[in-house]
């Protein structure tokens, strides 16, 4: 289930979106500040942000350009009743990935979410390469110089959903949701554990993490 932040002040519009994205089987959750939008779309995990431009506290371009600096890669959908081309151009530069301009058709609107959802289904890189180490997805290998490390299944996949949602902070609850079996009970202690056996094999220092980084109190996020 594809998880959706909408960034929209107008009560009225953020919930008729809420609406109509659950109906189409998302996790849809709002937030109504520029400043609320920015911190929850740094700290969590989403497949998509919609994003308003004129927002009470820091508008739409600032928030779009404070993820793009901060190097979250979330897609980005500005929304706005503003219709010039400038401002159009602007926002793509500046890291958003598509343009709605109010009133929009709402058929329109849930197409164009369908298919960024769906560039990101099929823009999965097959080997994915940082440092000297490379990850081939299709695969389930990693190696570091050319030669293999061997990774459990686990820490492959704990590799791997790091890798993708590169960028994001993702807490040990995220972490332990698509990595474990479900219903499997995991302290956050064993995830650390895990995530240290894992620097121990990618990282050059381990104890200076260059890619895999813990956030104090939230999670890990990977950059690279």
């Amino acid at each position: 289930m594809a998880r959706i932040l909408i960034v929209e002040d107008e009560a009225d519009i953020a919930l008729g979106l809420v609406d109509d994205l659950t109906r189409e089987g998302y996790q849809v959750e709002t937030a109504a500040t520029g400043p609320e939008g920015l911190k929850r779309a740094r700290g969590e995990a989403w497949e998509l942000i919609l994003l308003d431009v004129m927002l009470p506290g820091m508008d739409g371009f600032d928030v779009c350009r404070e993820l793009r600096r901060a190097r979250v890669r979330t897609p980005v959908i500005m929304l706005t009743a503003r219709a010039h081309d400038a401002e159009k151009v602007m926002g793509l530069e500046l890291g958003a990935d598509d343009y709605v301009t109010k009133p929009f058709n709402p058929r329109e609107l849930r197409a164009r979410v369908k298919a960024m959802l769906r560039r990101l289904d099929d823009g999965s890189p097959g080997v994915y390469c940082f440092g000297s180490v490379e990850v081939d997805f299709d695969r389930a290998e990693v190696r570091c110089g050319g030669t293999p490390i061997d990774l459990t299944a686990l820490e492959f996949r704990l590799l791997r959903v790091l890798i993708e949602r590169r960028g994001r902070v993702l807490s040990r609850a995220q972490l332990i949701e698509v990595a474990w079996e479900p219903a499997t009970h995991v302290s956050d202690r064993v995830v650390d554990t895990h995530i240290l056996h894992l620097r121990q094999k990618i990282e050059r220092e381990p104890s200076r993490p260059q890619y895999l980084h813990g956030v104090r109190g939230i999670g890990y996020r990977f950059d690279g």
